[in-house]
């Protein structure tokens, strides 16, 4: 099991992940699409957040499930709650020190975002609740 310590630009959110990256994703819906992260999915029990929690913003777009979260101050995105999976978060790797996506053995995958971008739809493979 893995431990990383992780922060937003300016320091002001600072948090844990705790366990195993099995995959790293890139998700092509309209928003990871521009904010351009490479993810991994953490169990909601493995992120801790250290500092700053009252200065993470939450943006919700669509069916409101997705939970984004952007530092007020600097404008990075750590983490999200996420929609296909609500017991676990999305973590942008690329806050996380010491963590160096070339040495990690799990498989990169491209996440079908853009079938989940509107209301109503989805897969019955995707656990997290949608409205219908």
């Amino acid at each position: 099991m893995g431990i990383w310590s992780g922060s937003c630009h300016c320091g002001a959110v600072r948090f844990r992940v705790e366990g195993d990256i099995e995959e790293l994703t890139r998700c092509d819906c309209s928003l990871c699409r521009r904010r351009g992260a490479l993810m991994a999915k953490v169990h909601e029990s493995g992120l801790v957040i250290e500092a700053g929690e009252d200065n993470l913003a939450l943006y919700q777009w669509n069916t409101g499930v997705a939970r984004h979260y952007f530092c007020r101050t600097c404008g990075i995105y750590p983490f999200h709650r996420k929609r296909s999976a609500p017991d676990s978060y999305g973590v942008n790797v690329g806050c996380l020190e010491d963590f160096d996506p070339s040495q990690v053995e799990a498989p990169y995958r491209q996440a079908d975002g853009v079938s989940m971008t509107v209301k109503g739809q989805g897969r019955p493979e995707w656990t997290g609740p949608r409205e219908d």
